[in-house]
C-alpha cells in the first residue's frame, strides 16, 4: 500500500507536539493529520488520575469523532520537591489559558518555596492508538528523568522544556538540539515504541 493508504490523526492542536510527532513518524507509510483539520471536534474531558488514562480517552475520543485511527498522548512534568506536581495538570497548571512562560514562572517559584535542594523531576508521556471505532490498539510510555534548572534558559521546544535539564546533559531541553531531543525526550521514547508497533501493524496489512 502507499502511503496515502494509511491515515492516523495526531490527537492535538500543540504546534510544538505536531512538529516533533511529524519528524518522529516520518519514515512511517501513513499521512498525518491533526485536529486543526477538524475544526467541529469536541475535546473530551481529561477526568484520568494517569497520563495514559486521559491519553486513553482522547484517542478513544477523537478516533470515534473523525472515523481515523488516532494517535493521543498525554504528558507532563513531575517534580519531586512538589509531590510529582504538576503531574496530569502541567498544561492547566497556572490556568487554562496561561502561557508557556506563565507556567514555568508559576512552577519556579512553587519549587523554590519548598526550600527543597532536592530539584529531581521527570517528564513522563503515555501515548495511545485507538482504531476507527475508539478500540484502544496498544499504550506506549516515555520517561525523561532529569531536575529543574534554577532559571530559563533556552528558545527551543515548548511547555516546560526551558527550565528542565535531562540527566547527562547541562543544558535544558529549550538549548538543546531538536536532534538530541529527538532522541532522549519522554515523547521520543513513547514514540519509538509507537513507531515499532505501527510498522508490525502495517507489515501484516502489505
Amino acid at each position: 500500500m502507499t502511503k496515502n493508504n494509511h491515515e492516523i490523526l495526531i490527537a492535538t492542536k500543540n504546534a510544538g507536539k505536531i512538529k516533533e510527532l511529524e519528524k518522529l513518524l516520518a519514515d512511517l507509510p501513513v499521512q498525518l493529520k491533526s485536529l486543526n483539520e477538524f475544526p467541529k471536534v469536541i475535546e473530551p474531558e481529561e477526568t484520568g488520575a494517569t497520563f495514559a488514562e486521559n491519553a486513553r480517552l482522547k484517542a478513544g475520543s477523537y478516533a470515534l469523532q473523525t472515523g481515523l485511527r488516532a494517535l493521543a498522548d498525554d504528558s507532563g512534568l513531575e517534580v519531586e520537591a512538589l509531590n510529582g506536581a504538576p503531574g496530569v495538570y502541567s498544561a492547566r497548571y497556572a490556568g487554562e489559558n496561561a502561557t508557556d512562560t506563565e507556567k514555568i514562572e508559576k512552577l519556579l517559584r512553587e519549587t523554590n518555596k519548598t526550600n527543597d535542594q532536592n530539584r529531581r523531576a521527570r517528564f513522563v508521556c503515555a501515548m495511545v492508538i485507538a482504531d476507527e471505532t475508539g478500540e484502544i490498539e496498544f499504550v506506549a510510555e516515555g520517561i525523561c528523568d532529569g531536575k529543574i534548572a534554577l532559571a530559563a534558559s533556552g528558545e527551543g521546544g515548548f511547555g516546560y522544556d526551558p527550565i528542565f535539564i535531562p540527566d547527562g546533559f547541562s543544558g535544558t531541553f529549550g538549548e538543546l538540539s531538536g536532534d538530541i531531543k529527538q532522541q532522549i525526550s519522554h515523547r521520543a521514547r513513547a514514540t519509538f515504541k509507537i513507531i515499532q508497533y505501527l510498522r508490525r501493524f502495517y507489515a501484516a496489512l502489505s
